[in-house]
This record gives C-alpha cells, sequence and structure tokens, in this order.
C-alpha cells in the first residue's frame, strides 16, 4: 500500500462573494504532496501554486503561508490543479493522508462549488486517513492537535516553513510514517515526564519542546 500525504494553502473569500458567488470562506491557493512506497520512503513529490476565482490573497495570508499573488497570478485554477494532482497519483493502492479533515472537505466543497465531477474522487475520499485524528488517540486525549505541536510532542524537528503546502505535506509524511511503523512510539522527554504526572490541563512551551529535541 502507497500512501499520498497532501496538503492544501487556502486564502479567504469576501463575504461578497459567498453571497452571490462561491458560498465556502476560503479557496485553495496550493496544493502539495508526498508520495510513501509500501516501506513508508519518499519516492516522489506534487507540488503546484493555484489561482484563486473569488479568494483574495492579504497580507495575513501572504505572511502566513509565504504565496504571493504574483505565485498565483499564471497558476492554473483549481479544477487543472486538481486534476493534475489524480493524474499524478498511482492508479491504484493508494491511500490519501493529511492532517485533519479539513483537507478532504476542502476538495469537497470546491469541486461541488466549481461543479467539478471526477470519479477517482469517489475512491479517494472513501479511504481518506486523517493522520490527526490517529496521533489524537496515539495520546489518548480528544484535543485537536496542530501539527506543529505533534511534531514537537514526537521528537521530531520540522523541515522548511510551516504553512507551505509541499513542506506540510512532508512534515506530516514523517510524522505518519511514526504513528505507522513504531510501535514503541517514543515523544519527547520533556512532553513524557509531563504526561506521566498525569497532567489534566498540559500547556507547554513550544521553546522548551524544541530544547528538548535531539537532532540526527
Amino acid at each position: 500500500m502507497k500512501h499520498a500525504v497532501i496538503d492544501l494553502e487556502m486564502c479567504m473569500v469576501p463575504k461578497g462573494y459567498r453571497k452571490h458567488g462561491f458560498k465556502y470562506r476560503q479557496e485553495t491557493i496550493q496544493i502539495g504532496a508526498v508520495l510513501l512506497d509500501e516501506d513508508y520512503e519518499v519516492v516522489d513529490e506534487f507540488n503546484t501554486y493555484v489561482k484563486p476565482e473569488y479568494g483574495v490573497i492579504d497580507n495575513f495570508i501572504e505572511n502566513l503561508t509565504g504565496i504571493t499573488r504574483r505565485d498565483v497570478a499564471a497558476a492554473p485554477c483549481f479544477e487543472e490543479a486538481l486534476e493534475a494532482f489524480l493524474d499524478w497519483l498511482p492508479s491504484d493502492d493508494v491511500r490519501c493522508v493529511s492532517w485533519s479533515n479539513s483537507d478532504p472537505k476542502q476538495i469537497i466543497h470546491e469541486t461541488f462549488e466549481k461543479g467539478i465531477e471526477d470519479d477517482r474522487l469517489e475512491i479517494i475520499f472513501a479511504n481518506w486517513i486523517d493522520c490527526q485524528k490517529i496521533f489524537g488517540q496515539k495520546m489518548e486525549r480528544k484535543k485537536a492537535y496542530s501539527l506543529e505541536e505533534a511534531l514537537y510532542i514526537s521528537n521530531i524537528a520540522p523541515e522548511g516553513r510551516a504553512h507551505n503546502g509541499l513542506v506540510d505535506a512532508a512534515n506530516t509524511a514523517t510524522l505518519f510514517t511514526k504513528l505507522e511503523t513504531e510501535p514503541d512510539y517514543r515523544l519527547n522527554e520533556w512532553y513524557e515526564t509531563a504526561r506521566k504526572e498525569d497532567v489534566d490541563h498540559l500547556s507547554f512551551c513550544m521553546g522548551d519542546l524544541f530544547a528538548g529535541i535531539v537532532l540526527a
């Protein structure tokens, strides 16, 4: 079984369009993904910007993602980008993985609103894996962990800039691989100590967690 770990970056859709053109709050501006083989090794990657039809890349989104209006000006539309992603996927024996269920929901929303149909999507959605949910079950907590929190807790040093689709996909793939291949799931020592003390409402400083990571 292969796994395609995907991450979408989005911009906000102005309220005016939500009343008269596109009813959802966000629109995709980047699709990033990495492909894991049967041994959980990265064997390929996919990355494309997406030109939004309704959404706006404002200063907040640009600062958060690093994506500019110039980056998406000549990018494919969502339908073209999604088709390219589906063509990139292996034709069989593959499951998509993302951090939380917001990514498949976004694809569902956009394909519905833009009248996009592709028979491959039904199979993909039916077998989608929510890595955030798996991690929460591993931690035995109901908390919805952010990817950044989960990486630090798992003693994984994040690579690259957060909120870049390809970077987040790669970091999610590293975490997913650890969840799938490491029965004795090793945590950050600082977090493990606090967890053993049965702290009901654990709060932590990311700087403290990062200091506890042992870099190879």
